[in-house]
């Protein structure tokens, strides 16, 4: 039985298929002949692996979209390319010039640390594609897939996972990573199965039978027969439960809205085809910016936007404006000197260096409004002051938006909650930034995963805070982090004040049935238990042990 973190709740068995390992330089490449023709198939090389990408960005969905895109738009980087092809004109082999410039990057992305140093991996992706295209072998990755199949490897790239065939995809198993890294959140917006930290996960045979359980954050080998029962009797409380679409709420009738995120409009066609959710409480408008050489135009953002509304008429729909900057680096915005970028200019603080793209997107929000009668709610990331919460409630009212909010995910807007909230008219927490600055710990650190916990103390208590204080003014303090996807979270979130919870859909069957069986009374008991607790382990042993018997049962606890 191996362990790690796992990802969703999930399960499944399959046999084992390793991903393809990164090409190698030959041991002794050999100088170019022609080193500017060797310069010129390099672009060539990088020009591929970015249309690749991109064409992988279009026929994918979600959270895939924005990490494709991303990592598309770094295999198009000006100072990658102009370095590599330096190095070459100047004599050196060309694989061998990629990995100095690389590996130059690395050091410099891993020693700047947060999230810059979460873009290594898209990084190393975009190396080795270029080297298998340079060396004419198969690009590195999953093979391709015959039926159902347990994808293992170290550290399974962003733009892979987006690329996965989910027709015979059952689960994925790595060796490194957290549960806030991007292919962490990408295989639960897909509703895979994972496990990630895995140590011994990369001594598993090609072929070999295992049992992959998120919930217990276990892959077990040749799992026997009661095993399989197990996972198939989940798998029919899991289907069942799915066909509960009645709003969120508590036993007692206290309503806590079960929304979406979303990222695109095609997003929200999906989502709001049906009533499994109440609507959408994060949409992701980064998507839209990414992989451009310019910002996308008014008209543009106001067509989507458009979109959007009208496949939720009539439910909320939280729109989070531009959250680029540090791991979302956009081609006309991005300071280019940052040290740490994600304690730099990003979200709301764009406005101190290119406003126009606030009031851009604020006025494209208003047609898209005016367009279709519907009302938006509208929300600034990064915000940290009253002040800066006050200045964006001031600019969306002068664009016509009259639900005006912002994100709580520094700990210093968590800690004057009350006085943010004078300002604006609802808050939504992002539990996974707040857990990263909370706990100053880099989110890809594998051997820091158990800081950035969901469980830890420190982030309960903040979200506690902010919710007391959007009680005590009488307006919506929500939760749209990887944390309102746990359904055990979920309850504790609930008896803390939470008034809506906001995840990939897959995650809301067995949100909705926790919350149900729980009356507001026992929800706050079961939070009380979890605060009470000096570590994450035993924060979350003790609102396991504070849930009704039954729905620990059927949750698998």
């Amino acid at each position: 039985m191996l362990h790690g973190s796992g990802v969703g709740r999930g399960a499944a068995i399959g046999p084992v298929v390793r991903v393809a390992p990164a090409p190698v330089a030959p041991e002794r490449e050999e100088a170019p002949a022609d080193p500017a023709e060797a310069a010129e198939r390099t672009v060539a090389a990088f020009d591929a692996v970015a249309a690749g990408l991109r064409r992988q960005a279009e026929t994918s969905e979600g959270p895939a979209v924005a990490v494709l895109q991303a990592t598309a738009q770094m295999a198009q980087d000006r100072a990658l390319r102009k370095q590599t092809v330096a190095r070459i004109e100047g004599g050196e082999p060309p694989v061998a010039a990629l990995d100095a410039v690389v590996g130059g990057f690395v050091d410099m992305f891993t020693k700047a640390g947060g999230m810059l140093a979460e873009r290594v991996t898209d990084l190393r992706s975009v190396r080795d594609r270029v080297a298998a295209e340079l060396l004419g072998v198969p690009a590195p990755g999953v093979p391709e897939l015959t039926g159902p199949s347990v994808i293992v490897a170290e550290d399974l790239a962003p733009a892979d996972t987006a690329a996965l065939d989910l027709r015979h995809v059952v689960a994925i198993v790595t060796e490194l990573g957290g549960t806030t890294s991007h292919t962490a959140i990408i295989a639960a917006q897909r509703a895979i199965p994972c496990v990630v930290g895995v140590a011994g996960a990369l001594d598993l045979a090609e072929g070999t039978v295992v049992a992959v359980d998120a919930a217990a954050g276990t892959v077990e080998v040749d799992p026997s027969e009661d095993v399989a029962h197990g996972f198939a009797e989940r798998d029919r409380v899991a289907r069942t439960l799915a066909e509960d679409t009645s709003p969120g709420r508590t036993a007692d009738g206290v309503p806590v809205a079960l929304l979406a995120n979303i990222g695109t409009a095609a997003d929200a066609a999906r989502a709001g085809a049906g009533s499994a959710v109440e609507g959408v409480g994060l949409f992701r408008t980064e998507v839209l910016f990414l992989d451009r050489a310019t910002a996308p135009t008014r008209e543009e953002q106001a067509e989507v936007y458009a979109e959007v509304l009208r496949s939720f008429a009539g439910r909320k729909v939280v729109v989070r404006t531009l959250d680029a900057g540090a791991d979302k680096p956009l081609a006309f915005a991005t300071q280019p000197d940052e040290e740490n970028p994600a304690l730099g200019v990003r979200g709301y603080r764009l406005v101190r260096t290119v406003p126009e793209l606030l009031d851009t997107q604020l006025a494209a929000l208003a047609d898209a409004q005016a367009a279709t009668g519907e009302h938006p709610w509208v929300m600034a990331p990064m915000v940290s002051t009253p002040v800066e919460a006050r200045d964006f409630a001031a600019a969306a009212r002068r664009h016509g938006l009259t639900t005006v909010g912002v994100m709580v995910e520094v700990p210093a807007a968590a800690l004057r909650a009350e006085a943010i909230l004078a300002e604006v008219d609802f808050v939504s927490m992002g539990t996974n930034d707040l857990a990263q600055y909370v706990m100053a710990t880099d989110r890809l650190r594998g051997e820091l995963s158990d800081l950035l916990d969901r469980w830890q103390p420190a982030v309960l208590d903040l979200v506690a805070a902010t919710a007391r204080a959007g009680a005590a003014a009488g307006k919506p303090a929500g939760v749209c982090g990887e944390s309102a996807a746990d359904p055990v979270m979920a309850v504790v979130l609930a008896g803390l004040g939470v008034t809506s919870l906001s995840m990939s859909a897959g995650a809301v069957p067995l949100v909705r049935y926790a919350l149900a069986q729980h009356t507001a009374a026992q929800a706050a008991d079961v939070a009380l238990a979890a605060l009470a607790a000096s570590s994450a382990p035993e924060a979350y042993a003790a609102a396991c042990r504070a849930l009704r018997p039954e729905v620990a049962t059927v949750l698998g606890l």
